[in-house]
C-alpha cells in the first residue's frame, strides 16, 4: 500500500504565497516523476508542476514564473511553492506521483493524494 499526504494548503490573499507539501509513504521501492495538478469548481484538472527522479520539471504556462516545484528524495516528499498567487490559481491541488513499489518492482503505478484546497481571495 501506498499513500500521497498533502499540507498546506489554505486562504490567501492575491499577492500572497503558500507551499504545498506532499509525503509519500509504504511499500515504495523508488519514486519516478512526481507533481501538481489542480481542479477548479466547474474545470477539468490539469497539470501545474511535474518533477522527475532526475530533478527535471515542466510547468504549466499560466504558472511559470510564480510556481517552483521541488523534492526531496530522501523524504519521498513533492513541494510547490506558490508565490504571486491570484483568485485563478484558487483550485483543489493533488499530487501526484509514479511508483515502483515493492510487491511489484517492475511495474509502475501511479498514485494521487487526497487533495488540498487553495482559495485565493482579491
Amino acid at each position: 500500500q501506498v499513500q500521497l499526504v498533502e499540507s498546506g494548503g489554505g486562504l490567501v490573499q492575491a499577492g500572497g504565497s503558500l507551499r504545498l507539501s506532499c509525503a509519500a509513504s509504504g511499500s515504495i521501492f523508488k519514486i519516478s516523476a512526481m507533481g501538481w495538478y489542480r481542479q477548479a469548481p466547474g474545470k477539468q484538472r490539469e497539470l501545474v508542476a511535474r518533477i522527475t527522479s532526475g530533478g527535471r520539471t515542466n510547468y504549466a504556462d499560466s504558472v511559470k514564473g510564480r510556481f517552483t516545484i521541488s523534492r526531496d528524495n530522501a523524504k519521498n516528499t513533492v513541494y510547490l511553492q506558490m508565490n504571486s498567487l491570484e483568485p485563478e490559481d484558487t483550485a483543489v491541488y493533488y499530487c501526484n506521483a509514479d511508483i515502483f513499489t515493492l510487491a511489484a518492482i517492475g511495474a509502475l503505478y501511479t498514485y494521487w493524494g487526497q487533495g488540498t484546497q487553495v482559495t485565493v481571495s482579491s
